[in-house]
């Protein structure tokens, strides 16, 4: 039922965005047909330059390289295939991209190792970026210097592209802010007994969980892990649908990022039954993460994924995550959506990318609970 819900969703809001920013996705077969286009001037080119005896390369058409560059996105393409098409508008850089679930992007670069055809690795949160971080060269200072300390790789490897606030989503017909814990260990009482939603494979919680670790230590957290599960949680596969159901009654809260309810909140307006809480004792339901990415030591087209890094570190680029997928921009100067609670009152704990690296540790801690298979 959620999954459905959510097909839709995703599907009006991708349109939306489609309509809001004035172009039409160009990505799957469009995007291969056109690299078979490519392919054949690139030829042409060659023969040509074969038969004159020029010196000069083809690599480039009008000052500009003519190679695809290869993005990995483990952020779905209802959330960034509309920017990353308009950096290819913008910059007459052909893009593909292949999507999926952020660790099962980080596995398959893992695995594919010296042989990916991956130029960028676009990923939902730091995690997936450390537990790669051997495969990315090191970004540029002049890169890293457009976001603060806590939104980069320590060793320089990744930067992050936009912000994104862990949150509870709760039913305004049942709940109040007032009504609800001051952190997230009040959802361990039993009165919340059939009453949660979270989604344990989503890459997010397994960060937030990560982050907790960290803030609260190993024994604290497992307890937490194991209060909340005796309290009989809704398994969902991801945010949206948890948004859904605390609307709809189904859950009285949910554990999830912030962004998830504006979407909701655009489409059908104030009266839709759902709002965030930030809780009131910050701790790791208030963890700030980012969405960033890495450059491929393997890549050949490091100068066009310097450029996309960099215009997603542009004012466009940040423009667009806060202006239609309700995230935080990183660079400053770029206007926040009104609706958006500011980061600096959010009292979250504070984390550095470090703290967030030991996914494998939480997905076994996860396993040992019986909350994973």
């Amino acid at each position: 039922m959620y999954i459905h819900v959510e097909e839709i969703y995703e599907k009006d809001a991708t349109e939306e965005m489609d309509r809001t920013i004035g172009f039409k996705n160009r990505l799957g077969q469009v995007g291969l047909h056109k690299w078979f286009a490519w392919s054949l001037i690139l030829i042409l080119a060659l023969s040509l330059m074969a038969c004159s005896q020029t010196p000069d390369t083809a690599s480039d058409v009008n000052g500009e390289t003519a190679d695809v560059l290869t993005v990995y996105s483990g952020r779905s393409e209802s959330l960034v295939g509309p920017v990353i098409e308009q950096f290819s508008d913008v910059t007459g850089v052909e893009v593909e991209v292949k999507y999926g679930k952020t660790a099962e992007m980080a596995a398959t670069l893992l695995e594919e190792g010296s042989n990916s055809p991956a130029d960028i690795f676009f990923a939902q949160d730091p995690g997936a970026l450390s537990a790669v971080s051997g495969l990315l060269n090191p970004i540029s200072n002049d890169i890293l210097a457009r976001v603060p300390k806590w939104a980069q790789g320590v060793d320089g490897s990744w930067v992050g592209i936009s912000g994104r606030a862990r949150t509870v989503v709760y039913n305004t017909d049942e709940l109040t802010e007032e009504d609800l814990p001051d952190d997230l260990r009040g959802f361990t009482d039993p009165k919340w007994k059939g009453k949660i939603g979270w989604a344990p494979t989503n890459s997010s919680f397994q960060t937030m969980v990560t982050g907790m670790r960290s803030v609260w230590g190993e024994e604290e957290t497992k307890l937490w892990l194991q209060g909340i599960q005796d309290n009989e949680p809704i398994v969902y596969p991801k945010n949206t649908p948890q948004v859904a159901a605390a609307a709809a009654g189904e859950i009285s809260v949910g554990l999830v990022n912030h962004y998830y309810l504006f979407r909701f909140l655009a489409e059908e307006g104030e009266d839709f039954t759902a709002r965030n809480y930030h809780p009131r004792n910050g701790g790791p339901g208030s963890t700030i993460m980012v969405a960033g990415a890495g450059i491929l030591k393997t890549s050949d087209n490091e100068d066009n994924a310097e450029k996309f890094l960099k215009f997603m570190l542009g004012k466009v680029g940040q423009q667009y995550f806060t202006g239609q997928t309700f995230e935080y921009p990183l660079v400053d100067g770029v206007k926040t959506q009104h609706v958006l609670v500011p980061l600096a009152e959010i009292n979250n704990p504070g984390l550095m990318p470090e703290d967030f690296e030991d996914m494998v540790g939480t997905q076994s801690l996860l396993q040992e609970i019986g909350i994973l298979p």
